[in-house]
C-alpha cells in the first residue's frame, strides 16, 4: 500500500515532531508498505530555537525544512491528490498546529491551510483512511467536524474539549494505543500529547499504521 505522510516542517517546536515522523516512516516500511512525504510550500508561522525555546529572528520554508526528515524527497502538498495514495497520515509537532492550521493561535476558531483541507476532504470523500498523531487530530476535527469523527489526543482536558467543540467525539487513550473510527476511516494516537517514553510512542504509531492499512485494505475490496 502507498502511504502519503504530511510533514509540517522539522522540529517539534515549530514543525513536524521528528521522532513521530521517523517512527511513522519506520512502521510503514516495517509492515511492507511504501511512502511518499509531502509538505506545504510556504513559510513557517515562526522559527523557534530548540535549545533555548525562544522564537528566533529568522524565516524558514515548511517544505524545505521537511526535506531534512524526508532526505530531500518531499512533494509539494498542493500537487498531491487522493488518487495518488491508499492512506494519508499526519505526524504531530507544533508545526501541525502552526503551519498546517493555526490552532496554536486561534484554538477552536482555527483555519486549516487550504491545500491541507482540500486533501483531507478528497481523501475522506474517496473513503480512504487518514491517520492523525499527537496534536494533528485537531486538523481532522476542524475539517471533518460535521461528520462527528471519533479521535484522541490522549487525556488533556482542554484539548479534548476543543476537539469536541469542533464536532469530534474524544476518546481517552494512552501513548501506546490507537483509536479507530471505522465509519469515517480515521485512526489517531496521542504520542507526545502524553508524557511517554519512546517505546510507548513507537508502539502507538505502529498500531496506528496497522489499523490504517487494515482500513485501506477494506476500501480496496
Amino acid at each position: 500500500m502507498k502511504f502519503t505522510i504530511v510533514l509540517a516542517g522539522c522540529g517539534y517546536r515549530d514543525g513536524a515532531e521528528i521522532r513521530e515522523a521517523v517512527l511513522t516512516l519506520l512502521a510503514v516500511e516495517k509492515h511492507g508498505h511504501t511512502f511518499r512525504c509531502c509538505a506545504p510550500d510556504k513559510m513557517q508561522r515562526d522559527v523557534v530555537d530548540h535549545l533555548s525555546g525562544e522564537t528566533a529572528g529568522a524565516s524558514r520554508n515548511v517544505r524545505v525544512e521537511a526535506a531534512r526528515i524526508a532526505r530531500g524527497e518531499v512533494d509539494d502538498l498542493a500537487s498531491v491528490r487522493a488518487v495518488d495514495f491508499d492512506a494519508l497520515v499526519f505526524p504531530g509537532g507544533f508545526g501541525a498546529a502552526k503551519n498546517l492550521c493555526d490552532f496554536a493561535e486561534k484554538g477552536v476558531d482555527c483555519r486549516v491551510d487550504a491545500s491541507v483541507e482540500r486533501l483531507i476532504r478528497e481523501t475522506h470523500a474517496a473513503a480512504k483512511p487518514i491517520g492523525a498523531i499527537c496534536i494533528a487530530p485537531v486538523i481532522i476535527a476542524r475539517v471533518l467536524g460535521k461528520h462527528r469523527p471519533v479521535l484522541t489526543i490522549g487525556s488533556d482536558p482542554s484539548t479534548a474539549a476543543a476537539l469536541e467543540t469542533m464536532g469530534a467525539t474524544h476518546r481517552e487513550a494512552r501513548a501506546m494505543e490507537a483509536v479507530v473510527d471505522g465509519k469515517n476511516r480515521l485512526v489517531s494516537t496521542p504520542a507526545y500529547m502524553c508524557a511517554a517514553a519512546i517505546p510507548e510512542i513507537a508502539a502507538g504509531i505502529d498500531r496506528l499504521v496497522v489499523e490504517v492499512a487494515a482500513l485501506a485494505a477494506r476500501t480496496g475490496t
